[in-house]
């Protein structure tokens, strides 16, 4: 063999060598998700993961299981942390019993409004809520929507505090909903998202609560035909990615990953306040009576027991909820 050709051979065996290499190093991320196809979170984050996976020149190649096809909400959130899963999309109710500054965003009636909600999450103190999240293993790279929470049940409209009493409402596995609705006079119940149709339909539950999107898509206005607009909670939610898997990351990444997220979450909400207005009109359509509380300063009114309790086994946090009750909402 001529010398040529000996530089030749040894050129195209490092190429191939480093074709198998740099396979062999891409990162395969799994995603989860608990919303169907064609939900606005859906929709962006699997946009997320195909830009994600085109920018970074596959040195990432990001994939989305959606249904929650991978496991609970809570199992999610442990496997994020452990790196078991790359990212998700959480909303941030459960995990408030892994970051506990996170439960602030639980307190009820703590936004005046959605906006004010994206002013808080996109500025100071939301990266100090992703900075609490990081030293549990999950880094918060942008904030979905997920509206405005509110009760929907089987038996009655709820216009006032006491049409709460005696009902058996779902809720998220977290304390500070279970005081809620308790200190509404309801009894609240933690249960898995996926049993709460049949639980409904089968009368174990009165009813439940959530945002409009999410009573449509998990067809709960087909057993519940009373959606009382309370509006108590106005929760944000993530677009998270494993500590883990952001460290194995270059800076370079790093920035093409969490600038994709933060695309992700304006196209998020754009869906959103879409899904919002045809999931109405759907359910309004199906027979659903949509209950106005002009004044809900009666509900407000019976939280301060819940702000009480909070603050006492929580006296550092007051002052964040100050600071966030506070914020004024953009524009």
């Amino acid at each position: 063999m001529t010398l040529q050709s000996l530089l030749r051979t040894t050129a195209l065996a490092s190429a191939v060598a480093l074709t198998f290499a740099s396979a062999a190093n891409a990162a395969d991320w799994r995603g989860w998700n608990i919303h169907p196809e064609g939900y606005p979170n859906t929709v962006a984050l699997e946009k997320f993961a195909a830009d994600v996976t085109e920018r970074t020149e596959g040195r990432v190649s990001a994939e989305v299981f959606s249904n929650a096809v991978l496991g609970d909400q809570p199992d999610a959130i442990d496997q994020v942390r452990n790196g078991a899963l790359d990212f998700a999309n959480f909303n941030l109710g459960p995990m408030g019993e892994f970051v506990p500054s996170i439960n602030v965003l639980s307190l009820p009636f703590l936004f005046t409004g959605v906006d004010q909600m994206h002013a808080v999450m996109d500025g100071e103190i939301g990266q100090r809520f992703s900075d609490d999240m990081s030293e549990e293993g999950i880094v918060a790279l942008s904030w979905f929507d997920s509206g405005a929470r509110s009760f929907y049940d089987t038996q009655r409209p709820i216009q006032q505090p006491s049409d709460l009493e005696g009902l058996k409402i779902r809720v998220m596995n977290n304390q500070l909903y279970v005081d809620m609705v308790d200190q509404l006079g309801g009894n609240a119940t933690p249960m898995a998202y996926g049993e709460v149709y049949q639980s409904i339909k089968t009368g174990v539950l009165d009813g439940a609560e959530n945002n409009f999107p999410s009573f449509e898509s998990s067809n709960h206005y087909e057993v519940a035909k009373y959606y009382s607009l309370t509006e108590h909670l106005i929760l944000p939610e993530c677009v998270c990615i494993s500590k883990a898997s952001w460290d194995a990351l270059s800076e370079e990444d790093q920035e093409i990953v969490r600038q994709t997220a933060v695309e992700a979450a304006e196209e998020q909400r754009r869906l959103w306040a879409e899904r919002e207005k045809e999931s109405r009109a759907k359910v309004e359509e199906a027979g659903v009576e949509i209950n106005e509380i002009a004044d809900k300063a009666a509900f407000q009114d019976m939280m301060k027991p819940v702000y009480d309790g909070f603050f006492e086994s929580n006296p550092d946090l007051q002052s964040l909820v100050e600071d966030i009750q506070s914020t004024l909402a953009e524009g």
